[in-house]
């Protein structure tokens, strides 16, 4: 199923309709926008046919330079069965052979009343985002001091009641249960809540409850960037525990990796105050500022310190 249609950029950015309504409903399968000045100078060698094809001052006016003929022929070789939409910015006067050829092949002319170059920036950040790379993850996302915290592990943990508390706290809830992620650019990952289950917690015993009914607005946000995952995971006797924070292991999301912590759950834990401290450590880590690396620089110190004092 087609994430976007040639309809939804026209409702989008409220374009006007000008020929071509059969095929409105015509797939956009890339982000990219062509704007064809080559091929409207005669080059049809390398046409992106499938892109979206924008015309703007430029191509119009060179337009009016040939003759009926070249004209009609040129601007029909722009209308081809994969051609998503035709768009004419600045609210340019739209060339009746465009019109004809448009109706003719069923491919949307629409017209916006934007300057051509901001109008491209928009549109190429709108498909960006709605044709990014997705997937899902089971867990919970909560925006802690500025920072998007993934909080994952297996059923029953206690991530639902830990982001609960996280929420008392003051944090903001993104998405419990299921937290679907879309990767923008190489390196940012931006989670949602299902629009089925937005702004809802599942707590055992209690139901389900709705996080801005009852904590207000400030409690939820619609979207957030993730930027560190923390595994809860019950506590093993046998497995050594990262104690110091100098191993920092990575979790990868499509093609995209972050920095993971995996914390031990146990009776007499608080998880949300751990998970808050997590979160505001890693940003004094992005600032520069690490504990545990000063730590053992210390004691590097010091049993260097020793070793002179043996030596006296």
């Amino acid at each position: 199923m087609a994430k976007v249609r040639t309809k939804d950029i026209m409702d989008k950015f409220h374009l006007e309709l000008v020929g071509g309504e059969e095929g409105l409903h015509r797939p956009i399968t890339m982000s990219d926008i062509s704007r064809p000045g080559l091929e409207i100078a005669g080059y049809f060698d390398y046409y992106p046919a499938e892109r979206i094809q924008l015309l703007g001052k430029t191509e119009i006016t060179f337009l009016d330079l040939l003759d009926d003929a070249e004209r009609k022929r040129r601007l029909e070789s722009l209308c081809t069965d994969i051609t998503p939409g035709i768009i004419i910015s600045r609210e340019l006067e739209v060339p009746p052979d465009l019109i004809d050829a448009a109706n003719r092949y069923d491919v949307p002319v629409m017209r916006s009343p934007m300057k051509t170059t901001r109008f491209s920036s928009h549109l190429t950040n709108y498909l960006e985002s709605k044709l990014a790379p997705t997937t899902a993850i089971h867990g919970v996302l909560v925006d802690i001091y500025g920072v998007g915290v993934l909080i994952t592990g297996k059923s029953g943990v206690g991530k639902s009641e830990t982001a609960l508390e996280l929420v008392k706290r003051g944090h903001r809830l993104v998405a419990d249960d299921c937290v679907e992620i879309r990767q923008e650019d190489m390196d940012t990952l931006i989670g949602n809540s299902p629009d089925l289950i937005e702004h809802l917690l599942e707590i055992r015993g209690l139901g389900i409850i709705n996080v801005m009914t009852l904590f207000g607005a400030g409690a939820v946000r619609s979207h957030k960037r993730i930027t560190l995952c923390i595994n809860l995971e019950l506590w093993d006797k046998a497995k050594q525990y990262d104690r110091l924070g100098l191993d920092e292991e990575k979790m990868k999301i499509i093609d995209t990796e972050i920095t993971k912590l995996t914390v031990p759950v146990r009776p007499g834990r608080n998880l949300a105050v751990i998970i808050e401290v997590a979160a505001m450590n890693f940003r004094l880590k992005r600032m520069g500022v690490n504990a545990a690396e000063q730590f053992t620089n210390r004691l590097s110190d010091v049993i260097e310190d020793g070793d002179h004092d043996d030596m006296d």
